[in-house]
């Protein structure tokens, strides 16, 4: 397992998964662990897989200050992964809330970005955030499904803060609940402690990220699940749209890891967008 030192001294790791030209791998949660990334569905096969341990997480050391668990002082430690890496520029993949954070690095180090994959993430940094509506509205249109009425309640309940999480809720965020989706939920690792640090105040700026990120000349592909509620796919084609050279798409199906969902589709769609490598973006889908 390799490791480098952060800048503050806090000894962070990565996980190398495939060969090929690297892909800087940004996980989500907030601050759970990459483990649940594990081949992104196949694109190992395609690129060498960077999976970064935020710290805190993972094999991650946990640092001496928690503060440091704020999003945008984790742009430091994705900066200094790059320059352990000898990389002059880097293609960035982020999911889920690890999505603000690629948003950060982008917009304070866009020299540095050479293509950006953001795959179901909540564009926090942008001041998007899932309102409790759209997770219910994607939820409903689980109607169908054989544990929708025995979760449903509950799910809407923690939503209205009137209830604790439940690993009742799992279901909805894949777009389809099976032995593959449950055992996916299974690995889960997150870091409780720092998630409640990652977007505390003062973590984002989003008139200046927006700004900046309108900049970013780098090829940008956002992907969104089809049944996912945060972010719904309308939200995720606004983060697109603040990108110059953004396309964006949606995948059939899919809930918040569209790798579990369909890893033939989604391997597929981003390694074409990595192998492209083309100034101008297709048209939105």
């Amino acid at each position: 397992m390799p490791t480098f030192t952060a800048a503050d001294g806090t000894e962070l790791a990565y996980h190398l998964r495939g060969e090929g030209e690297p892909l800087i791998v940004l996980p989500g949660g907030p601050m759970q662990a990459s483990s649940y990334l594990a081949d992104l569905g196949g694109l190992a096969a395609h690129r060498r897989l960077v999976l970064l341990d935020l710290r805190g997480t993972g094999d991650s050391a946990v640092p001496a200050d928690p503060a440091t668990y704020r999003c945008d002082r984790l742009v430091d430690d994705v900066e200094a992964l790059r320059v352990h890496l000898g990389l002059r520029r880097m293609d960035l993949l982020a999911h889920s809330a690890g999505g603000s954070l690629a948003m950060l690095y982008a917009a304070g180090h866009p020299e540095r970005v050479a293509r950006l994959v953001l795959v179901t993430c909540t564009p926090w940094a942008l001041g998007m955030r899932p309102s409790p509506e759209d997770r219910l509205a994607a939820a409903r249109l689980r109607s169908g499904e054989p544990w929708f009425e025995d979760a449903f309640p509950a799910f809407e309940k923690w939503l209205a803060g009137k209830a604790d999480f439940d690993p009742a809720f799992a279901p909805f965020f894949y777009g389809r609940w099976d032995d593959a989706a449950a055992e996916h939920d299974a690995r889960a690792e997150f870091n409780d402690d720092a998630a409640d640090v990652y977007g505390s105040d003062g973590a984002y700026d989003p008139p200046a990220t927006s700004a900046a990120l309108a900049r970013v000349a780098a090829p940008v592909l956002v992907l969104a699940g089809e049944l996912d509620g945060g972010p719904r796919p309308e939200s995720a084609r606004a983060a697109a749209d603040v990108f110059p050279n953004a396309e964006f798409t949606v995948q059939s199906g899919a809930g918040h890891y569209p790798w579990v969902d369909d890893p033939e589709w989604f391997a597929r769609r981003v390694a074409g967008f990595l192998d492209r490598g083309q100034a101008s973006a297709p048209p939105a889908e």
